[in-house]
């Protein structure tokens, strides 16, 4: 068997430190963010099950094993030494289960690939055996094959399943065409696919919607134009939906304002009954609240993991605000108007009012999903931020957080002191204009009452002609771009921050200014670059998919690089200091305003007006162009970026308990036992 589904070894496990910010809340914030820590948890079974079917009772099975008959945490060393498995193989079984709750699915949350334990099956069944867990027992002899099965290949990455991949989100049985279909009519009826899934059974196709009950107006089943009849169904994921919804109820009492109550409220109403014009009502009130002090979000929000791009994973975040930080971001967001007209669309591209958004520095208490981001630009619902504009969102312990022994191929020597001290600087710099971007740019629409948000005359800057495509009603970026419109609007994002960079105005607000301000310019370029060339873990050559839409946009930035000539930027092959192959970036620094900037611009104004005009062929065409894998990179370059792969942390999140009226804190050790642990006591 290939070891590279094996899960990494000695995963890196980061601590997110929020303690001294939890701490310096009133009790009655503490309470607040309590109940809404455990509202977000309590949709983990949700994303498991999103990712994959059968990954569920995987979690099942790692929290039997390791939970005792009071509930506790077992007595680890007791359980290794029990089992007669060497510690080698105890270890193993560790680092798998951690990195199984740090992405919540044993698919990478990065990558959207399958691992499997290290350890053998066998060395498994002894420890399962060795704790005498009945439900560990059955769970373990119903999923080993689930847990170490690699064939066919297909099915260890995430995607459609008539491609023979796996999904959470559709019955194996399901079409590309039943997706279309399906989609095509409840656009029409305009019914959201955020919180649904489809499946196909031999009465015809069901989708079922996430709520804690079902409301009274359900939509009665409609034969569709392929004569298949769809039958809408509530109460999906209904134990996980109630349980947030009364946890939504609780932490009413504790808002700290009238917005914080009317979006609780419109939360609670939302996950109750499965409406997502609740959702939307609870985001308009979000963005009203500014500035609070414990900020928080939840919901069905980011598609990444849908192949179509249409169904959205549950997240939810809880997070105090880093006021010190916090100031410089809002001189960014005070600005916003002088920094986007730089961008390189006409003005009939742009809203017509730059909302300045709220931009927060956070330190995340706990957030409920597959993968921690280091930044957020929400809400998702283009309805909603073209008229209230968004929230911008950096998450500062995220962002500094440090993995012992990380090391960074393909930097050359001579640059990797300079790396090191400015990556995490640059990464600030790259995340708070990259989050900015996200706000930017006009869809153009047309209501359901034919009514135009835009001049009819508007000019198409790419041909010089009149705008011929735009948004029909019902229609929106993710159901119009399907598949590629995440990766494709974080490309855009990408891109803006990249075009923005290098402005000294900008650099000033990030308190840079003078030789550093060029250094940590020089490193988010550099940075961009490894980036894009350790992409290529992400890319299966075979299905020739790409895994990971910041990753595939990454790329397709560092092509645009490339291909902007003049020695801007080229990868070099050479060999390491034990005579094995590799690859070396070299970027010419002195090039990045007159050859890489304008380079990554003209990409840019063709990836917004593309998006604006709904011109969704024209896109892809653009954007598979730019993310095409040349034979030469699909093989041996990519065989050296996976022989350098550094494993990706995981985060290990603190719990809240209400203990004799208060709600304290409780931290875990960065380790697989402290990841195992923290999942044990919040028992969800």
């Amino acid at each position: 068997m290939s070891t590279r589904y094996l899960a990494d070894p000695k995963t890196p496990i980061s601590r997110l430190e929020a303690k001294p910010f939890f701490e310096a809340l009133t009790d009655k914030e503490k309470t607040y963010a309590h109940f809404m820590s455990r509202a977000s948890f309590h949709g983990t079974r949700i994303v498991i099950a999103q990712t994959n079917p059968g990954a569920p009772e995987i979690y099942d099975l790692i929290l039997s094993l390791f939970t005792n008959e009071r509930e506790e945490l077992v007595d680890i060393e007791a359980l290794a030494k029990k089992s007669g498995v060497s510690q080698e193989a105890f270890d193993q079984l560790l680092e798998y289960s951690a990195q199984f709750l740090g992405n919540l699915s044993n698919y990478k949350s990065f990558g959207d690939e399958k691992f499997i334990p290290r350890l053998s099956a066998d060395d498994f069944e002894k420890i399962v055996e060795a704790s005498e867990s009945h439900e560990a027992h059955v769970l373990f002899t119903k999923k080993r094959g689930e847990m170490y099965n690699v064939e066919p290949v297909a099915k260890n990455l995430i995607g459609y399943p008539d491609d023979g991949h796996i999904s959470g989100y559709y019955s194996k049985n399901t079409t590309k065409e039943d997706i279309k279909i399906v989609q095509e009519y409840l656009e029409k009826i305009n019914i959201s696919p955020l919180n649904t899934r489809l499946f196909k059974t031999a009465e015809g196709y069901q989708l079922h919607i996430a709520s804690s009950q079902a409301p009274d107006d359900i939509p009665q089943p409609e034969t569709l134009e392929n004569g298949i009849t769809l039958e809408i169904f509530y109460n999906d994921f209904q134990p996980c939906m109630k349980k947030a919804a009364d946890m939504v109820k609780g932490a009413i009492h504790f808002a700290a304002n009238a917005h914080q109550k009317k979006m609780l409220e419109a939360y609670y109403e939302s996950f109750n009954l499965g409406s997502i014009d609740a959702h939307m009502e609870s985001q308009r009130e979000w963005l009203k609240d500014i500035n609070p002090r414990v900020e928080t979000n939840l919901g069905f929000i980011e598609t990444y993991r849908d192949p179509q791009g249409v169904r959205a994973e549950w997240e939810g975040f809880v997070a105090m605000v880093n006021e010190e930080q916090t100031k410089k971001f809002n001189n960014l967001v005070s600005q916003a108007p002088l920094f986007v007209s730089r961008l390189p669309w006409p003005p009939a591209f742009e809203r017509e009012t730059i909302n300045k958004p709220d931009f927060t520095s956070l330190e995340v208490l706990s957030f409920a999903t597959a993968g921690v981001p280091a930044g957020i630009n929400i809400p998702n619902y283009t309805n909603i931020t073209q008229l209230l504009g968004s929230k911008n969102v950096s998450l500062g312990n995220v962002i500094s957080a440090q993995s012992p022994g990380e090391k960074f191929p393909f930097i050359r020597n001579e640059d990797l002191d300079l790396y090191t001290t400015y990556r995490n600087p640059s990464f600030e710099l790259q995340v708070g204009t990259h989050e900015m971007g996200h706000g930017t740019g006009k869809l153009l629409e047309e209501d359901a009452e034919g009514k135009l948000n835009f001049d009819k005359g508007t000019i198409d800057p790419l041909t010089n002609q009149p705008v011929q495509s735009w948004y029909k009603s019902g229609q929106t970026f993710n159901s119009v771009f399907k598949s590629i419109a995440s990766s494709y609007e974080e490309c855009r994002a990408e891109c803006i921050a990249m075009v923005l960079g290098p402005h000294a105005d900008i650099l000033k607000i990030f308190n840079l200014e003078g030789q550093k301000a060029e250094d940590v310019l020089y490193i988010m370029y550099l940075n961009m670059a490894r980036a894009g060339l350790t992409a290529l873990e992400f890319y299966d050559p075979t299905a020739k998919k790409w895994g990971q839409a910041h990753m595939q946009a990454r790329y397709a930035i560092l092509n645009t690089m490339l291909k902007s000539g003049q020695g801007f930027v080229e990868i070099k092959q050479i060999k390491d200091s034990n005579g094995e192959e590799t690859l070396e970036i070299h970027l010419d620094r002195s090039k990045i305003r007159s050859v890489g900037a304008p380079a990554v611009a003209v990409f840019l104004n063709k990836l917004q007006v593309y998006k604006a005009m709904a011109a969704e062929k024209l896109g892809t065409q653009l954007y598979l162009e730019a993310t095409s894998v040349p034979e030469k990179w699909a093989t041996h370059m990519r065989d050296i970026v996976l022989r350098n792969k550094q494993p990706r942390k995981v985060f290990v999140q603190a719990n809240t308990f209400i203990e004799n009226g208060k709600v304290v804190l409780k931290d875990y050790e960065p380790t697989p036992v402290g990841m195992i642990q923290s999942y044990v006591e919040r028992r969800v």
